[in-house]
């Protein structure tokens, strides 16, 4: 008699909260079911014990000393919220900008209001200088050419309420480290006034010169470095590889620009009419609330003179809240388009997309468009949650890097690749920005999720097979075809302690993947209820990897240590593979080993000797209690011709061991 006598792939799976799992055990688990089974406990076991089995001991995550330290003064609960005393510092930046292009020198002045929040008495700032890395003889991550480099920046004069600091420029690189003529104490201020020029460089990269007179302008502007919780000063260097961590601060800036130029940027425009001739400031206000796109102004207009007001020199203004940066670009010949999406069916709140782009970029005709459907998709499927911002301008550089509101984005032969490019740079609006994220040191926690949203999202304009394609081609053969050691680094690793493709691997496919199979394990109802959770309690934050965890566990209710301890803490990797195809009087199973050891999700496609097929898809949760076994049962009533197993996302190391051939039964 067999195990499951109609073990179609209906029977194949059992129901655990509604998700359904194949019918898969390790061996010592296979050989209880066997004895249960011959002793009559079958029903026993399909009603209660199954839970049990599936139930995972808890497992303790490894915490730093720091991280350890934030949990023990009260500011990060063990339940993934924020602790009763957490705290994070502010400040309010008021900047003005001189900006004459074709002239490369850029000069500017800001007052800085910085509030310490903590309880603890600072006795030094630290400013960062982020475009001292174009200084000959920075530390970088990446060669650096010629026209890259600059004397950095200059800082002209500062003063301390009021009194003025002693300044040097010849040793510094992106750090600046102040002693104020006074402690800041806790809940007490302390204001800065600062001079400075620079030399745009005269590339592309994050920042810098897209042609003679269209500049794109980020950090350029001295800023006061994060002081958190459980890292102190984050006083890293800025090596032109890893990102950055900012605070959520008030921002009024002013660009001073040549009548002619526009200016696009973060935060809102104040008084356009006075900016903008009349024709292109109705047109412009129209844009906020129009479902198709607008041409603000063509590059014919622009190339005319009769965009902007006509005075010698237009003062543009900006102001944000609440945020971690700003950027801003500016252009005498780009056209600009722009319209506006819904992202809030509730309040009916609309998001101004706009585009600033050279004409011969073709397939930024499109990108207002574009990143607008990906905007809405976002607010709609995943995350989720409305779009945090007013706006997104996505600006035709010769990059893919995202700042609040902004994206500095190359331009592609491809159309779809060039939405792909701009719903990743989209998606950083969410992480790290809504966020708060420190991607200098857990890069992870929002390059995986703007990678695993740039697939999901693609899914909704691509085919699934072209989406997966492009996927996996920029996401997954970089890490699964290169088994050298760096690509075993655990994601948790600091990435202040990595560098070249160990980085880039740890930050982009892998942990997108850790995000994907998380979310086939929960099913999409409990993830989606788990990561609301999660940016509910910590957005306008800084959260760490072990707030995510503790959230997901909080809210799943069900552990997750193994999981985490699997995909984050270990140096597995992807490759399975099929141990046997067997069938005895009791079940008909594929064992599947697990060679890499990573929890991945994968399908087992049978094709039977009468030539029907079926498909199991089996979720990570099937190596939750033995993560290098398991045996999957397909139908006991037919015998399997040939089995394959595999993913099309979570791609193997090795495919040599996916399938099975039955062997040829002798002519009688």
């Amino acid at each position: 008699m067999p195990l499951l006598p109609t073990a179609t792939a209906a029977f194949a799976c059992y129901m655990i909260k509604g998700q359904n799992e194949p019918w898969i055990f390790n061996n010592f688990r296979f050989q209880i079911f066997i004895m249960m089974f011959k002793s009559g406990c079958i029903a026993l076991l399909l009603t209660t014990s199954l839970m049990s089995i599936e139930k995972a001991d808890a497992q303790s995550l490894y915490m730093p000393a720091d991280i350890k330290k934030a949990y023990a003064n009260g500011t990060r609960s063990a339940d993934g919220n924020p602790g009763k005393n957490y705290w994070q510092n502010k400040a309010t930046y008021n900047i003005q900008l001189a900006v004459n292009p074709p002239e490369r020198t850029i000069r500017g002045v800001e007052e800085i209001v910085y509030t310490n929040n903590s309880p603890d008495t600072l006795r030094e700032l630290v400013l960062k200088l982020f475009l001292n890395i174009h200084k000959p003889g920075a530390p970088r991550e990446s060669k650096a050419y010629e026209n890259d480099l600059t004397a950095g920046v200059q800082l002209d004069d500062l003063k301390i309420n009021g009194v003025s600091y002693e300044l040097s420029n010849d040793k510094t690189f992106t750090n600046y480290f102040i002693e104020p003529g006074a402690p800041i104490l806790p809940g007490k201020s302390v204001k800065l006034n600062i001079g400075w020029h620079f030399d745009i460089a005269s590339s592309m990269g994050r920042e810098g010169m897209a042609d003679k007179s269209s500049y794109f302008l980020a950090y350029f502007y001295p800023r006061i470095a994060v002081y958190d919780d459980y890292n102190g000063w984050d006083d890293h260097d800025f090596t032109d590889g890893h990102e950055f961590y900012s605070d959520f601060n008030d921002y009024t800036v002013t660009i001073n620009a040549p009548r002619n130029f526009v200016v696009w940027g973060t935060g809102t425009l104040q008084r356009p009419e006075t900016l903008l001739q009349p024709e292109f400031t109705a047109r412009y206000k129209k844009s906020f609330t129009s479902d198709t796109v607008i041409h603000i102004a063509t590059a014919d207009e622009m190339k005319a003179r009769r965009v902007t007001s006509q005075e010698a020199v237009n003062s543009w203004t900006f102001k944000a809240s609440d945020i971690p940066d700003m950027a801003f670009a500016i252009s005498d010949h780009y056209a600009w388009d722009a319209w506006s999406v819904e992202v809030d069916e509730k309040s009916k709140r609309r998001t101004s997309v706009q585009s600033a782009y050279k004409p011969e970029s073709a397939d930024f005709h499109k990108m207002a468009l574009d990143a607008g459907l990906s905007i809405r998709w976002f607010s709609k499927e995943w995350p989720g949650i409305a779009f945090p911002y007013e706006k997104m301008t996505v600006f035709n550089g010769d990059d893919g890097m995202e700042f609040p509101m902004m994206a500095n984005d190359g331009s592609f032969d491809e159309q779809n690749f060039a939405r792909n490019v701009a719903a990743h740079e989209i998606a950083h609006m969410y992480m790290p920005f809504y966020m708060g994220i420190n991607e200098t040191r857990f890069g992870f926690m929002d390059e995986g999720w703007a990678t695993a949203l740039e697939l999901l999202s693609g899914y909704d304009y691509m085919t699934k097979t072209y989406a997966e394609e492009m996927f996996t081609e920029n996401r997954v053969f970089k890490w699964i075809k290169d088994r050298s050691g760096d690509m075993d680094i655990p994601i948790i690793t600091p990435g202040t302690s990595l560098t070249g493709k160990a980085l880039k691997v740890n930050q982009y496919g892998k942990p997108a993947l850790a995000y994907l199979a998380l979310k086939d394990l929960m099913g999409d109802a409990a993830f989606k209820t788990s990561l609301h959770a999660y940016m509910d309690r910590w957005h306008g934050k800084h959260p760490t990897p072990w707030d995510f965890f503790h959230t997901f566990n909080n809210t799943y209710n069900k552990p997750l240590d193994w999981f985490w301890n699997n995909w984050f803490f270990s140096p597995n990797y992807m490759d399975i593979g099929i141990g046997s195809v067997s069938k005895n009087p009791h079940a008909n199973m594929v064992r599947v080993r697990n060679i890499g050891g990573m929890a991945v999700p994968f399908d087992v496609n049978v094709t039977y000797m009468d030539g029907t097929k079926e498909t199991i898809h089996c979720t990570p949760s099937v190596w939750e209690r033995d993560t290098r076994n398991a045996i999957v049962l397909i139908n006991y009533n037919k015998r399997a011709q040939s089995v394959t197993i595999g993913h099309p996302v979570f791609l193997d190391a090795n495919t040599a061991d996916n399938s099975y051939e039955a062997p040829k039964q002798p002519k009688k």
